[in-house]
């Protein structure tokens, strides 16, 4: 008889003390669990074994990756209630050996183990980052980091992306307009806190696949230096460049932001890339960038932000993100990031919260992925295609929930004896 389904659900609510909120189908075509919620399909027993040998998010990652575990119906719907029961309860291996204690917990994981059997633990899925972590955000660290992020293929971003080939927030005038006007909305909006001009020579940190650094010197007549450390986007990048005519203004170089020693600029965008610097080099990156800036200029630093910690010494990399998505990525809250750029000898003079901005950003995202599903799983593997699906609505309710945010930060080195150059009413951008 088939029964897996129920088992599953009894065993799981006696594990988490709570009814399960999802439907279930297990590997022997058994469903249980409400109607109409979202189903959790459970393709195989190994994705109980993926579970029992890491409890918690990056167990059930690699059953993700490796299409161990499924959800069919509304994704937001399901990530966000298992969020409620994993994430949001601090359910790790930590917890559930606290919970072990508890007989009834005991009962429920030896019940799991004879359901999925417990040989020797599954091998991580192929696309999960092995490295030491003893060598962190050094130039040959964050070298091969950025190159199993963004070296994946750039006909897979362009279906990600879309044509503006923009990978960062977005700026939305209405939740209805198109992602293209949001994208150049966004870069418009970049340009005009910085008051690009005319003459002037832009440093775009990060440059992507070029996008800023060809708006800014088609729209605003500047002469840009782009940097990335990724051979793909810079190849890419540099064929736009060509096609736009624009080689006289916009080199594109692969090269690390420290070594860049041809300053000053007149102004330094930074768009979605300070995520990738960490907390150990944040003042060294705020400080090279001060030192590429003439007296007056300005930098727009555009980045994601975590909420505070009431012990920040507890804080952690997400298991999930640093294993698939960004190796060695950190967050910080965005009092934090003011804090380093002041203490590097910026003045912050504008901060705005794009928050909910991220949040329909990804909903487009995800949605022109699932549109070209089978076309981005020949690009690059099931796997990777599964990985950026769970990542970017996982983080879309990460963003509606408020639990991590975006913020531009305009900072300027100041003009001696201490004048900012800003005009009084400064947010002329508006």
């Amino acid at each position: 008889m088939a029964d897996a389904a129920l088992r599953l659900k009894t065993l799981f609510e006696r594990l988490l003390g709570t009814p399960l909120p999802v439907h279930i189908r297990a590997w022997d075509g058994s469903e249980a669990g409400p109607p109409g919620a979202s189903t959790l399909v459970v393709r195989n027993r190994r994705a109980l074994r993926r579970l029992l040998w890491k409890p918690g998010e990056l167990g059930l990652a690699r059953a993700w990756v490796a299409g161990d575990l499924d959800i069919e119906g509304d994704l937001y719907a399901g990530l966000g209630q298992l969020s409620a029961l994993v994430w949001e309860r601090g359910g790790d291996a930590r917890t559930l050996g606290q919970s072990l204690r508890d007989p009834e917990v005991r009962s429920a994981v030896r019940g799991l183990i004879r359901l999925g059997g417990l040989p020797l633990p599954p091998a991580p899925p192929p696309e999960e980052v092995r490295r030491s972590r003893a060598h962190l955000h050094t130039k040959r660290t964050d070298k091969r980091a950025i190159s199993h992020h963004y070296d994946v293929g750039n006909d897979f971003y362009e279906i990600v992306l879309g044509h503006s080939m923009v990978y960062s927030c977005a700026y939305w005038e209405s939740p209805d307009g198109t992602l293209e006007d949001a994208q150049r909305d966004k870069l418009e909006l970049i340009c005009r806190k910085l008051e690009l001009t005319p003459g002037q020579r832009l440093l775009d940190v990060g440059c992507g696949w070029g996008s800023m650094a060809m708006h800014a010197a088609r729209e605003y007549g500047v002469s840009v230096v782009g940097v990335t450390l990724s051979q793909e986007q810079a190849a890419y990048a540099r064929k736009r460049v060509a096609e736009e005519g624009l080689t006289d203004k916009v080199e594109i170089r692969v090269q690390d932001y420290r070594d860049v020693t041809d300053g000053p600029y007149d102004a330094i965008s930074s768009v979605g890339m300070a995520e990738h610097v960490g907390s150990a080099r944040y003042l060294e990156y705020a400080r090279v960038l001060y030192a590429l800036l003439g007296p007056g200029g300005r930098l727009l630093n555009h980045q994601i932000a975590r909420r505070p910690w009431q012990d920040e010494s507890a804080y952690d990399i997400d298991e999930f993100i640093d294993a698939y998505v960004f190796p060695d990525g950190e967050l910080a809250p965005i009092g934090t990031t003011v804090t380093q750029l002041e203490s590097a000898g910026f003045e912050v003079r504008d901060v705005e919260a794009i928050r909910e901005h991220y949040a329909l950003t990804l909903r487009r995202w995800v949605a022109n992925l699932e549109a070209e599903w089978r076309r981005a799983v020949g690009l690059v593997g099931a796997g990777r295609a599964r990985v950026w699906r769970l990542y970017m609505a996982a983080s879309t309710l990460g963003f509606e929930r408020n639990h991590i945010g975006v913020n531009q930060v305009l900072a300027v080195r100041a003009l001696e004896p201490g004048g900012s150059g800003m005009p009084l009413r400064a947010r002329t951008w508006n």
